[in-house]
């Protein structure tokens, strides 16, 4: 692909894509405050510019997967901006909320540049195997010029209107996903209470309209397994709801569930699993209840051995 691109931001999700792109072709430069990411992703072909401004002076297209609001703020208006070559298009795929996505894209488009905001679905497990989902918010022409670029890091591109839209789809995707995931957890704590044999107990909701995505693969592939290790943090799981509860706030709208859910996690957190899974919301609460963790089969077994 014959055009400048950077990304910034080599976390447990910016570095499996960005190495995705480099091993894919692309014409990559990255940069990122730890320097063994840069290294990593530099191993698959990619440049490693010294700053951020670097950075921005040598690509025309940029792409950000950055922790939060005051980073997205920070890096993109304070270190990219004044940096910019002419009519460059960022791409932040960061989750924030709406008016940061809004202030950031309004100060780019202001001095001719262009903004598109994806941020992505799905696990690390996905972003390492190149099979991220984006929701994006972009102009149709600017869509068009970025997505053979998306399609080296994900399966599923969806284009959800003009920008912000991408943003705004993320929060109700996370705070269905983070709340299913508590629910998840004391459902499957309440089996433990009760006894039951967990592959069975899996068996039938996963036959019924009780079934989720956490339920038929992501606690069978975490804390069902023994395994923890995030995954997605419980501290990103409390992040992420609470920009959905402000959001909601700020609406006038009334989210009760959500707001349960959030105080929930920051038990979990208080408890010392903010780095965990959030799977690892299960635990906790078997934890707090004096209950045997719930095993697959096959998890025992192994353990047994």
């Amino acid at each position: 692909m014959n055009m400048s691109v950077g990304f910034i931001g080599l976390g447990q999700m910016g570095k499996p894509m960005a190495s995705n792109m480099a091993r894919k072709g692309v014409a990559l430069t990255v940069f990122d405050t730890q320097s063994a990411a840069c290294d990593s992703v530099a191993g698959h072909g990619a440049q490693i510019a010294r700053t951020a401004a670097e950075l921005a002076a040598a690509c025309s297209i940029i792409f950000t997967m950055l922790p939060g609001p005051p980073q997205v703020r920070s890096v993109i208006l304070e270190e990219l901006l004044p940096h910019l070559g002419p009519a460059s298009l960022v791409v932040d795929m960061s989750t924030v909320d709406p008016w940061t996505t809004d202030e950031v894209g309004e100060a780019l488009r202001a001095v001719g540049h262009r903004f598109i905001d994806a941020p992505v679905g799905r696990t690390t497990t996905f972003a390492e195997k190149g099979e991220s989902l984006f929701m994006v918010g972009a102009e149709a022409e600017d869509f068009d010029a970025v997505r053979p670029l998306l399609e080296t890091m994900g399966t599923t591109i969806i284009h959800c209107g003009r920008p912000g839209t991408g943003t705004r789809v993320k929060i109700v995707n996370n705070f269905v996903a983070v709340s299913h995931c508590q629910l998840d957890a004391e459902a499957l704590a309440l089996g433990a209470a009760f006894g039951l044999d967990v592959d069975t107990e899996l068996e039938v909701l996963n036959g019924t309209l009780a079934t989720n995505g956490f339920l038929a693969v992501g606690f069978k592939q975490k804390t069902l397994v023994g395994d923890i290790e995030p995954g997605f943090r419980i501290d990103l799981a409390h992040k992420d709801i609470s920009i959905a509860i402000d959001a909601a706030n700020r609406l006038a709208l009334p989210l009760t569930m959500g707001a349960s859910v959030r105080e929930a996690l920051n038990v979990a957190r208080a408890r010392g699993y903010g780095g965990k899974d959030f799977t690892g919301l299960l635990d906790n609460l078997v934890e707090m209840a004096g209950l045997e963790k719930p095993l697959l089969k096959a998890a025992k077994s192994e353990n047994d051995r």
